[in-house]
């Protein structure tokens, strides 16, 4: 029997997945929601892939085993990409949401045919997205960009850091593509902590193009994939949870910001 009372549960490596869920909540004000930072294998796009695989599998293991979700939404492209098929395979009781890199979006609505799709390392490198490019994007010119930085550097921006604007730059400047008199008009957010970085991202552009954030459309999807709820929800606390504890306290504040309660470790 459906538990409708249970949580909506959120995963990212870090605070990236709050994009979407942001998103989320506007649609689902009912629902109660837990979020997972792995903090602990943060940054994902530096680890080797079987090694991350089997890092989530067993992660998800105790994950669902503790808060029973109605509902998982893996809120990031390098873990979505590497593992979500083997997340629907090891655990057929439970609904996943990926977040995958949004090429299909961005091939309806390029006009140049110029995309670039900005990622970590790990999404560019991995066979889901080049498959994606061919089923969607086949007959346009794709860039793919992998920043080694800009989650880290999203992350210290949120912190009330200061970050190092050439650094940016230089990470965006693969992005913007001049062929035959075309230029990029779309570049493809492919990693949920980037949107945090979209006001500096627009400073530093070489030129305007839309900036292509899917949290919205990832949202509307869990949505779809609820079942109809008759009774009323009963309210409970959402909650953010770590996997390891070192997390500072300017993150927990923003967490209290999302209205989350932070509630230790995994």
């Amino acid at each position: 029997m459906v538990n409708h009372s249970s949580p909506i549960l959120f995963f990212d490596s870090g605070i990236g997945g709050l994009t979407v869920l942001r998103k989320a909540r506007v649609l689902m004000p009912e629902r109660r929601f837990v979020y997972i930072v792995d903090n602990k294998g943060f940054p994902y796009g530096l680890w080797k892939e079987d090694k991350l695989r089997l890092h989530l599998l067993t992660l998800f293991g105790r994950i669902l085993k503790k808060y029973k979700p109605l509902l998982c939404v893996i809120a990031c492209n390098t873990a979505s990409t590497l593992v979500l098929g083997d997340l629907r395979t090891a655990f057929p009781d439970y609904s996943f949401v990926g977040t995958v890199p949004a090429i299909k979006m961005a091939a309806k609505h390029t006009r140049s045919g110029l995309i670039s799709v900005l990622a970590t390392p790990g999404t560019v490198r991995r066979a889901y997205t080049q498959d994606l490019i061919t089923s969607f994007a086949s007959q346009y010119f794709v860039q793919l960009v992998g920043s080694e930085r800009l989650a880290g550097y999203a992350e210290d921006y949120l912190r009330g850091q200061t970050v190092d604007l050439n650094v940016i730059k230089a990470e965006l400047l693969p992005c913007f593509v001049e062929q035959n008199g075309k230029y990029t008009d779309i570049i493809v957010l492919a990693c949920t902590h980037y949107p945090f970085l979209i006001n500096i991202f627009r400073k530093l552009a070489l030129w305007p193009v839309d900036w292509l954030d899917p949290a919205e459309a990832i949202a509307q999807r869990a949505c779809s994939l609820l079942p109809p709820c008759r009774n009323k929800i009963e309210p409970g606390e959402d909650i953010a949870c770590f996997t390891v504890a070192q997390m500072d306290f300017t993150v927990r504040r923003l967490f209290h910001s999302f209205g989350f309660k932070c509630a230790g470790l995994v």
